[in-house]
């Protein structure tokens, strides 16, 4: 029953991260925004809300692990996993962007958030300010310095919907990221019961892979079309999202106390290693290209990583 509780609530989530996603591009296009502003804002907030749901439900529900692991586990899986996979089944070329604004500032965001919860064991409120005042500096920059340097990331069906139609979208999806946080967490806290582990390992396990399925299905799928090029920038980006928006609101709402000491031992530190591999796998062997052997490294870390942790 509780693995039928889970993905019913995986499923719900996607559906309704869609639906607000759809909604979102929909109701900008129409008030004449420029696609690439909407896809540095409106796309990256609406493709992070399925996080942002668990992770603040999770904290406003008592699982602060399951928040803090969802985050974590999310961006291990966005560099092992998804893109682990991605690199496999085709070779991606690297934009000057990775080594000159989007790596970097995962890197930091990264380093400020292990030294946050490192500690005192908690992301306190102004921790949260801290890190969301730092996501508006950076999407400041971006609108005004790196347009060019900007993949177009708008969703392929993005349409132009009346008013009524977006707002029945907003209403829909809002509702299912929601009800689909809340079966989600039941069955997490569930099979942690049952099976005898923590909710951290299940928020940085089963929790993230869920949440990272999205981005995985989208990758691949834009591979076999061969419709638009996978971006390394778009996982990165992904990544500082997760930390800055998704932990920085979060934790405004509701200080994020540490109970499993494995996040800041293991799962954080498996984060940071991650995210310090891929910048001299994009210059080592071939320069600004990742391909099936980087793929494999990635993909067997993140399998290891699992191992470790369950």
């Amino acid at each position: 029953m509780d693995y039928i509780i889970l993905l019913s609530g995986f499923v719900i989530l996607i559906l309704g991260g869609h639906w607000l996603l759809k909604a979102a591009v929909g109701l900008s296009l129409r008030m004449n925004i420029s696609k690439i502003v909407i896809g540095m804002t409106v796309v990256s907030f609406a493709t992070s809300m399925p996080e942002l749901i668990v992770s603040l439900n999770s904290a406003l529900e008592g699982h602060a692990d399951l928040a803090l692991g969802n985050v974590i586990g999310s961006n291990i899986a966005n560099l092992g996993l998804v893109l682990g996979i991605v690199t496999i089944i085709s070779t991606i070329s690297v934009e000057k962007s990775f080594y000159k604004i989007n790596w970097p500032v995962m890197m930091l965001s990264s380093v400020i958030l292990y030294f946050f919860i490192a500690y005192d064991g908690i992301l306190q409120r102004y921790e949260g300010v801290i890190l969301f005042s730092l996501l508006i500096v950076f999407l400041i920059y971006l609108l005004k310095f790196q347009k060019p340097a900007t993949v177009d990331e708008m969703p392929d069906d993005d349409v132009e919907l009346p008013l009524y139609l977006a707002l029945i979208y907003f209403v829909i999806g809002g509702i299912g990221l929601w009800a689909g946080s809340e079966l989600l967490i039941k069955g997490a806290v569930n099979l942690a019961s049952d099976f005898g582990v923590s909710e951290r390992v299940i928020g940085v396990t089963i929790i993230s892979i869920g949440t990272s399925v999205p981005e995985l299905a989208a990758s691949i799928i834009a591979i076999i079309k061969k419709e638009k090029a996978i971006s390394l920038g778009n996982l990165l980006g992904s990544n500082v999202f997760n930390i800055l928006a998704v932990l920085g609101i979060t934790s405004m709402i509701t200080p994020l106390t540490v109970q499993d000491s494995g996040l800041l031992t293991n799962d954080i530190i498996w984060m940071l290693v991650f995210a310090l591999l891929v910048f001299p796998l994009v210059f080592v062997p071939a320069r600004m290209k990742l391909s099936w052997k980087e793929g494999l490294i990635l993909l067997g870390g993140y399998i290891v990583f699992i191992a470790l942790t369950i």
